[in-house]
């Protein structure tokens, strides 16, 4: 991924945004590990820069999922307008919705087998193992451990951590704070988020649109490449979604 025009991306995107604070917050990111951090352990884009793609991907699926009106971007289904959507709710809550994964993940390294065929010919014989699966042999890869220094949850840490530099309104609140959805949720709290999906549909949006992001756009590595060949959609490591 091209880490510095992503950078470019998130900064041009956040410049736009007309809220007291975000001058602030911006140098709290700048300052931060936002542009370096991976965006899992070892999920979607457990990698250098995948927080940031990341946030850069869920702000692209929710944005093709709303229509630019006369009056302004909406949110439809079929022919009914559910809600109408502010730009600057928009890129706040898809590019600073894991906020709270700055300063979380901490690198290390850790064993695993490899099935590599060159990387086992070209190994020592006594390093060659075999099982089940085949030949192997054992290697040392990078790898992101969770350090948490503020344990506050996920949503709800990232929303206190914009609102200690800019105030959020009431549905950007409740979007990022349950952007997990029920993943987060225990069972008292499955009814508090369909609620709140009822409240105020940039929930759900939010929601959805981190979900997109991470299972359909993204590998470990970087964005993935669609081709369909025989029938079927087949994934590749590719560059990053470009705006």
């Amino acid at each position: 991924m091209n880490r510095e025009t992503n950078i470019e991306q998130f900064e041009e995107l956040m410049s736009t945004i007309e809220r007291p604070g975000i001058d602030k917050l911006m140098d709290y990111i700048r300052k931060s590990d936002f542009y370096t951090a991976p965006a899992s352990t070892k999920f979607h884009l457990s990698c250098k820069g995948g927080l940031l793609q990341h946030s850069l991907n869920v702000y692209e699926a929710m944005r093709h999922r709303l229509k630019m009106e006369e009056d302004g971007l909406v949110y439809k289904v079929a022919d009914y307008t559910i809600a109408k959507i502010d730009e600057d709710s928009l890129k706040i809550v898809t590019l600073l919705h894991d906020l709270c994964k700055t300063n979380f993940y901490e690198e290390g390294t850790r064993n695993q087998k490899t099935y590599d065929k060159t990387k086992v010919a070209n190994a020592q014989r006594w390093q060659i193992k075999e099982d089940s699966n085949g030949k192997f042999i054992w290697e040392t890869v990078p790898t992101y451990t969770v350090n948490d220094k503020n344990p506050y949850g996920h949503g709800e840490k990232s929303v206190m951590m914009i609102e200690e530099f800019m105030k959020l309104s009431m549905e950007e609140r409740y979007a990022i704070r349950w952007h997990m959805g029920m993943s987060d949720c225990t069972y008292n709290q499955i009814q508090a988020f369909n609620a709140s999906c009822e409240k105020f549909p940039l929930v759900l949006l939010l929601h959805n649109a981190d979900q997109e992001a991470s299972h359909f756009l993204e590998a470990t590595t970087g964005n993935k490449k669609y081709e369909e060949a025989s029938g079927r959609i087949e994934f590749e490591e590719a560059e990053p979604i470009k705006r």
